[in-house]
């Protein structure tokens, strides 16, 4: 086989090229390549035929079987100013066009590209000779940024390069595997080697590496540069992550605050912050001005987007607002000069909140109805928040819905909904921030109902606000007696989390006996889960263990092992610490404590007493009998 240089003008596209056609093909790829260093691989051509196909084709002319792209790119670099330009052919004899175009498919179409690991051992080889990327990208007609994600590789452990040589991970996951620190690829390639256990890919991989979902620095409200936390850069798209998502979330919020209170500041009745879960379904709310009472909706999503809507009440607040307007606008005039100073609002403001505290500190039923309220829609001196049951795992999620105790719960805030009228989708009775159009009908409504119902709202919506998590939790679990079988049993959330070899031996042990245990503990994590399934269930063959609850899910809990790490067990000890501390702070019963000291009445003589463990004892010291200051006290 022989090759030739021929020149440009002897050459021509043949109708047996399988890209034979009047367009010219896009060579922009290539161009840069052919403009630096000229065509290397070689044309497929032959001599004119006698009879030639080909117009404007003259003797000692050839025609190109394969290479019409290289041909039309020199083309192009001709008139760019390259000269002399003559292009590496190999000839073939004359031959039919059947024969020809065979020749054209197989050297356009048997052509494998070399894998990504292969492209970057050939790039860092042009490197370290000293090319440059803008050198290598200019070479084969690549951009800059595919040169550097394909050197980006060198980021990987060489046991990822390998599994990615052998296409046992996909493109994308490689991808995300370059964000990843050593410490991250390492635990990553545990995973993927142990047949056990799942190591995730593609954009769950992503998630896995940032912790939860992937929050685009674009998303961000605040200055990024005094965020102190990490950003990771990502040559596969254009914006860099956040590398903790709480630590963005806590930047994020700090703004968001700020951006309330300037709305606040700048005249608006109330701002709310919609958290992540929530939605804000613009149906169910009416564009309403803020010289009409409208209100700004913060509405923050799971990918650290953050949304600002301006102007709007709910459908029903925007009904009562048009039922009360009475001029729509025309014909306004001049306000006239009010009434009251501010100064004397102040004044008779203050007084009147005396009075009226002072009268409700006497009615416990009527100052219970309004903390109610308080604690259902707010106060400018009230925060109360919600405890979400909510996770950044999608089982766990999937797990606390189909509970036994949130059915119940459901079925308890449905209930509450209903006797307040509140929408009963709605997904708590407290609401988030301050709802001040219906504080004062709440606290009516409450006013007419039965204080046992009252009390009913009341336990629905401290449930709805106990913090998880905490010594309380504990406290309240053993005092209310609280039995965990009765309310929980294991499923596959459970034991996809169970992930401790040593714990789930224990735990087999516990429930399938310590002969069980010692003959699966050389087994793998997922043989004794499944044992421990079967003893739960009753299954192949096992005796079935009957309301079993894990050691730290129980009241009080317990851990399995010494090696600590146990949240429920801390926050038992931290509510026994707190208990013992407050005993060791208790008075001794026999040593009488004065509780209170006030006139009763017109005797200024008498005073207030308080026994540990009885009840108030009058006392007077005029000598008067024990009939006649009961009389003075019923008075």
């Amino acid at each position: 086989m022989q090759i030739d240089h021929i020149p440009l003008d002897r050459l021509s596209v043949s109708k047996a090229n399988m890209r034979a056609g009047k367009k010219p093909p896009d060579v922009s790829d290539i161009l840069p390549s052919i403009i630096k260093r000229g065509v290397i691989s070689p044309l497929f051509v032959r001599p004119k035929p006698a009879a030639s196909d080909v117009e404007g084709c003259e003797a000692a002319h050839f025609e190109i079987i394969a290479g019409k792209r290289r041909y039309f790119a020199s083309i192009e670099a001709a008139k760019q100013g390259k000269d002399d330009i003559s292009l590496p052919c190999i000839s073939l004899g004359e031959g039919d066009d059947a024969e020809a175009l065979e020749i054209s498919m197989i050297e356009n179409m048997l052509r494998q590209n070399p894998d990504a690991v292969t492209q970057w051992e050939s790039y860092t080889k042009l490197v370290k000779q000293g090319r440059s990327v803008e050198d290598i990208s200019a070479t084969f007609a690549l951009s800059e940024l595919q040169v550097k994600r394909i050197l980006a590789l060198g980021n990987l452990l060489p046991r990822i390069r390998e599994a990615c040589r052998a296409e046992e991970i996909d493109a994308a996951t490689v991808r995300h595997l370059t964000l990843a620190t050593k410490a991250q690829q390492k635990a990553w390639l545990a995973l993927f080697d142990d047949a056990d256990s799942y190591a995730p890919r593609g954009q769950q991989l992503k998630a896995w590496l940032f912790g939860g979902a992937s929050i685009s620095v674009s998303t961000a409200l605040f200055d990024l540069g005094a965020f102190s936390g990490q950003i990771v850069t990502n040559l596969f798209e254009e914006d860099g992550y956040f590398a903790d998502a709480d630590q963005f979330w806590a930047a994020q919020s700090a703004e968001i605050e700020q951006r309330k209170a300037a709305y606040l500041a700048a005249g608006w009745s109330d701002v709310q912050i919609i958290p992540p879960h929530e939605h804000f379904s613009s149906w169910e709310y009416e564009k309403t001005p803020k010289r009409k009472g409208g209100r700004v909706y913060i509405q923050c999503r799971d990918n650290g987007e953050v949304i600002f809507h301006e102007g709007y009440l709910t459908r029903k607040e925007a009904q009562h607002a048009r039922k009360g307007d009475g001029d729509t606008g025309a014909g306004m005039t001049k306000p006239a000069r009010p009434e009251l100073t501010s100064t004397l609002t102040n004044y008779v403001d203050l007084h009147r909140h005396a009075a009226v505290r002072t009268e409700l500190a006497a009615r416990p039923h009527v100052a219970f109805c309004v903390m109610v309220a308080h604690a259902i829609c707010g106060s400018p001196l009230w925060a109360v928040k919600v405890q979400e049951q909510h996770s950044r795992s999608d089982a766990i999620n999937e797990s606390i819905e189909n509970c036994i105790a949130e059915t119940r719960f459901d079925e308890r805030r449905r209930a509450v909904l209903d006797v307040l009228g509140f929408d009963p989708e709605r997904a708590s009775v407290t609401r988030q921030g301050y709802d001040s159009a219906n504080l004062v009908p709440l606290v009516k409504r409450l006013l007419e109902l039965p204080e046992n119902v009252v009390l009913d709202v009341s336990a629905v919506v401290m449930a709805e606000t106990l913090a998880s998590g905490s010594a309380l939790i504990e406290m309240l679990g053993v005092t209310l007696g609280v039995s965990m079988t009765d309310y929980w049993q294991a499923d596959q959330a459970f034991y996809d989390l169970l992930r401790d070899k040593e714990v789930a031996t224990a735990v087999l042990a516990e429930v399938g006996g310590r002969p069980v245990a010692e003959a699966n503990a050389k087994e793998t994590g997922k043989v004794i889960k499944s044992v421990i399934a079967d003893c739960l269930t009753g299954e192949n063959g096992r005796k079935k263990h009957e309301a079993w609850v894990p050691r730290w899910m129980a009241f009080p809990p317990s851990a399995y092992t010494t090696r600590g790490g146990v949240a429920t067990v801390s926050a038992a000890n931290r509510a026994a610490l707190i208990a013992e501390s407050e005993t060791a702070s208790e008075p001794d019963p026999d040593m009488p404590v004065v509780a209170a000291e006030a006139p009763i009445g017109d005797a200024p003589d008498v005073e207030v007493h308080v026994e540990a463990g009885a009840a108030a004892e009058v006392q007077c010291e005029a000598g008067e009998s024990a009939e006649a200051e009961a009389e003075q006290l019923a008075a």
